[in-house]
């Protein structure tokens, strides 16, 4: 991976088969300038190609997850007016790039969530294939209150997970829900005490690097696209999928596995 100066506020690590993306700008809540936005990017694209991978694990290196973009550092006094145009071409390479790597890399993605997860922070946990949250933490989409309209795929993600009423009740009054109600509305995996927040995660994390890594990725694909298909064609990605999942070697262990009554012992390949 690329590497890039500590200022960049995002603490990259390898675990092994694991990818820790560790959100670090404590004094802005870690919210993400286009620096810290275009790492995540650099860091999921290589992920997306590399096979030792299996998990991908993005957390909080302080107090709070991410308090979404950092329009302050991008908008600093005295920096010369971009032409028209320039956030519609510029979000599509940015904060929408970030949304769509965590949803469409065929690796699972945790998100480990404790204070705040507001704006792009929520739409990372709303994309990330399972979220775990401290109780009290805080998920709000702030859009309205600072006199724009949302992105990051919050008028996508939210509709499709707690219905139009609730999507509006978030974004339109701006209603800020702790990590318990998330988990209750069906937005997030999993609340905890914040004190097992990482335990929770660690296992959760676990898990996933011990399964089956293409067959996972492969069902990612299918479930998401599946949201904007026909019966028939997503039935077609399923066939194509299991063809492809019944020439891994997990799926010869899998068998194995069953035919001699123990758990199997994937290998990710």
């Amino acid at each position: 991976m690329v590497d890039m100066p500590p200022e960049s506020g995002v603490a990259l690590d390898r675990d092994g088969c694991l990818l820790r993306i560790g959100l670090d700008r404590p004094q802005r809540r870690n919210a993400l300038d286009t620096v810290a936005v275009r790492r995540i990017i650099d860091a999921l694209e290589e992920a997306s190609t590399d096979d030792t991978l299996r998990v991908v694990l993005i957390e909080t290196r302080g107090p709070h997850f991410c308090s979404g973009a950092d329009w302050v550092s991008s908008n600093t006094s005295g920096a010369a007016r971009p032409r028209p145009g320039s956030v519609q071409r510029r979000t599509a390479l940015q904060a929408h790039r970030l949304i769509q790597l965590v949803s469409e890399v065929q690796l699972p993605v945790v998100c480990a969530v404790r204070g705040y997860a507001a704006g792009l922070g929520f739409q990372l946990a709303l994309a990330a294939d399972f979220t775990v949250a401290a109780e009290d933490s805080t998920f709000w989409e702030p859009f309205l209150a600072r006199g724009f309209s949302p992105d990051s795929g919050a008028t996508w993600m939210l509709p499709r997970l707690v219905g139009v009423a609730r999507a509006k009740e978030l974004l339109l009054l701006g209603r800020r829900l702790s990590g318990a109600e998330a988990a209750a509305w069906g937005l997030i995996y999993q609340a905890v005490p914040d004190t097992d927040l990482d335990k929770a995660a660690a296992a959760l994390v676990e898990t996933l690097g011990q399964a089956a890594t293409v067959a996972v990725g492969l069902t990612k694909r299918l479930v998401n696209r599946g949201l904007e298909l026909g019966l028939t064609e997503a039935m077609q990605d399923e066939a194509f999928a299991l063809e492809l999942a019944s020439r891994t070697a997990d799926f010869k262990e899998g068998l194995l596995a069953f035919k001699e009554r123990r758990q199997p012992d994937f290998s990710g390949r």
